[in-house]
């Protein structure tokens, strides 16, 4: 069995492949695809298969699934252009006869109206025209988008957003990996949607809390409205664009559309998701490390 993984050279793609190869796949069976093969030089040692891939480019997409028997597609983060880029590698997956696509969509797509849904909409509605058996893993937010901004919060000593008392599924991106990687290690998944969160849902108010419990420092949430959010995030240096769909994700939240109770995700990786504290506490100890060293 040959299983490709796009996106392996981003974060969440190469934890798949990492995944796969501690659930003992042979590296030979595993196909590490990217844009820039270079940063995956280390897995073809390991004995993985190395491929370029662009998703602009169907006949590299082409030539990254030929003989596959599953592909994971790793949504693409080129925003505004995902719905073409993930057409072009299905049917770059169907002339290759592929088996099987699971694809990493957003939770609840089937009824969320954030706009960074939008994309994952259209590309769910391609699967399905596209006579290939497909999966859906439906991925609430990476608690890195949070912990990740842990040296922003404690400048600032605030959490801001625009969720209101919205509660967030986030997962670490390890926790989504183990997940992907469990579903393409099992038979007969085709059709199958899975909705994918953290056990423990949260609020910003609380993830504030819980940095300023961890640091020892004050850190509050501020909820602020959608246009002033989005002007906060331009002033950090976001593009416009993009900041005004992280606010709009924001409203989502607020709505409940990242919001997961099916257990999904727990099943598939035989164990509870990483909590937020556990998350939290992680990254403040990693900030500490750094310092001194």
């Amino acid at each position: 069995m040959t299983i490709v993984i796009t996106g392996a050279t981003g974060q969440l793609g190469r934890l798949v492949v990492e995944a796969l190869l501690d659930h003992n796949v042979p590296a030979e069976q595993v196909v590490a695809a990217g844009r820039n093969v270079a940063k995956l030089a280390d897995l073809a040692d390991r004995g993985v298969q190395v491929r370029p891939v662009d998703f602009d480019d169907p006949a590299s997409l082409r030539q990254a699934f030929a003989g596959a028997d599953k592909v994971l597609l790793v949504s693409s983060t080129a925003v505004g252009q995902r719905v073409e880029q993930h057409r072009n590698a299905i049917e770059a997956a169907k002339q290759a006869g592929v088996g099987l696509i699971a694809y990493t969509s957003i939770a609840n797509a089937g009824q969320a109206g954030m706009k960074l849904a939008a994309e994952h909409q259209g590309t769910e509605e391609a699967l399905q025209n596209s006579g290939v058996p497909f999966t859906l893993l439906r991925n609430s937010w990476y608690l890195e988008n949070y912990t990740g901004q842990l040296a922003t919060y404690l400048q600032h000593g605030a959490v801001l957003g625009g969720a209101g008392d919205g509660r967030v599924s986030a997962a670490t991106r390890a926790d989504y990996a183990q997940a992907a990687a469990a579903v393409l290690l099992l038979d007969d998944q085709a059709g199958k949607v899975y909705e994918l969160g953290g056990d423990e849902a949260f609020t910003l108010t609380e993830l504030a809390a819980e940095v300023s419990a961890a640091t020892d420092r004050p850190v509050q949430y501020q909820d602020l409205p959608v246009q002033q959010y989005t002007d906060a995030l331009v002033g950090a240096g976001l593009p416009e664009a993009y900041a005004a769909i992280l606010a709009d994700s924001d409203l989502g939240i607020a709505r409940g559309e990242l919001l997961v109770t099916s257990g999904d995700l727990r099943t598939l990786i035989g164990r509870p998701s990483t909590p937020m504290r556990e998350a939290v506490r992680a990254a403040v100890s990693a900030v500490a490390v750094g310092h001194d060293a």
